[in-house]
């Protein structure tokens, strides 16, 4: 197959959880294929406020807020899909008599309502500044593309259904979950990218470790599992490569481009 474009998740995939960088190895592999001709996209859960972990990598546009929100690398916006106003109102009044910590994210800034043990753990696993406490209401002066919501698995159900009907969550991690506008995803985030450049779905391949990255694994041409991800993200790929800190992107690319 002639692969023309990647797809790769940030942390766990290109980021190493243990060092916080992405491997030479893979800067120098992927500096190859785009001199072949192929193009590179970002396909993360984080938003482009917090991707700031990519070093000299190089690449040719980025999917952020899991398909939410996607930029070329000349910057032209491709799909910018904010949570809803009155999703915000509800949360807002929920939120006086139910507090729990929420970062809030645009395109450009963050701000957090307050901070507990499990938000900072969270902040300091991905080796994220934590970012400035503000009242909730602030969140009306920003066009909100996601919130880290640190309510439990228990509490999601109920929250999504009542509160963020008009969202959809996503969740890496027992201590908090991804909200973004209903109908967003990696899958079709991809679709958008690809549409742009006129590439085929065939033609792709994508690299990811979390939950988030399941329906990409399986919508692209060849979806690639990191070594260290979770049983059911390996199951969702049609190869599982060696993990981040083993040089598993660079392994699987040498394999499928030469």
């Amino acid at each position: 197959m002639n692969y023309k474009a990647i797809f790769l998740d940030i942390d766990g995939t290109l980021v190493s959880f243990k060092t916080h960088q992405v491997p030479q190895s893979t800067i120098d592999t992927i500096h190859r294929v785009r001199q072949q001709g192929v193009k590179v996209f970002i396909a993360t859960g984080r938003p482009r406020p917090f991707v700031d972990n990519l070093g000299t990598l190089e690449y040719d546009g980025m999917m952020t807020v899991n398909g939410a929100s996607l930029v070329t690398g000349d910057g032209t916006v491709i799909r910018h899909d904010s949570i809803h106003h009155d999703d915000l109102v509800r949360l807002i009044d929920y939120y006086r008599d139910h507090p729990f910590p929420i970062v809030f994210a645009s395109d450009t800034t963050t701000f957090i309502t307050n901070s507990s043990p499990e938000a900072l753990h969270i902040l300091q696993l991905l080796n994220l500044k934590a970012p400035e406490v503000r009242p909730i209401d602030t969140c009306f002066d920003m066009d909100v593309m996601q919130l880290v919501a640190f309510f439990s698995p228990e509490q999601e159900p109920w929250i999504m259904k009542e509160i963020l009907s008009g969202c959809t969550s996503q969740r890496w991690h027992p201590y908090f979950a991804d909200v973004i506008r209903k109908g967003n995803n990696k899958a079709n985030g991809i679709d958008h990218m690809l549409a742009h450049y006129g590439i085929d779905i065939s033609e792709t391949i994508a690299f990811g470790d979390g939950g988030n990255d399941i329906l990409m694994l399986r919508h692209v041409g060849l979806g690639i599992a990191m070594g260290n991800a979770r049983d059911e993200v390996k199951a969702s790929a049609k190869y599982i490569t060696d993990s981040v800190d083993n040089d598993g992107i660079t392994a699987a690319l040498n394999k499928f481009i030469p």
